[in-house]
């Protein structure tokens, strides 16, 4: 099935053919993102959702993806609402934050803030079992 891409072409089906489409400088930030989820959440799988990368773990644990000035990071809106002041320097909306590709990448940030989503979607999850 064709999507409707300018391009016409299929949308990446992996995070690794994803990240291949950017230029060197961008993927490797882009992996590092990866390498950070995939450490703070092992349990988590990865996938292709709304056409970027996502992780999975219960739900959708977070999602990154590269435009053509900035990384955007999608950690939910209680990813951003636990984090807001330390990402106040950062355009962000609820549930989404911009990292500009001519800044550096927090990645330290990155990481806490993954950190609390693995934190936060064991804890619903446990909560579903405990009320079911």
């Amino acid at each position: 099935m064709r999507n409707n891409l300018k391009t016409d072409t299929l949308p990446p089906d992996t995070i690794e053919a994803y990240i291949s489409q950017f230029p060197s400088d961008v993927q490797k930030n882009l992996q590092k993102i990866r390498t950070i989820v995939q450490l703070a959440a092992p349990s988590a799988t990865e996938a292709i959702k709304y056409r970027i990368p996502t992780f999975v773990l219960n739900e959708n644990l977070v999602h990154f993806a590269a435009f053509a000035n900035h990384i955007g990071f999608y950690p939910t809106s209680s990813g951003i609402e636990k984090f807001r002041s330390e990402l106040s320097s950062y355009k962000s909306a609820k549930g989404s934050v911009q990292f500009p590709l001519d800044q550096k990448i927090p990645f330290s940030l990155i990481k806490k803030i993954v950190k609390f989503r693995v934190k936060e979607t064991y804890e619903k999850a446990s909560s579903k079992k405990t009320k079911g």
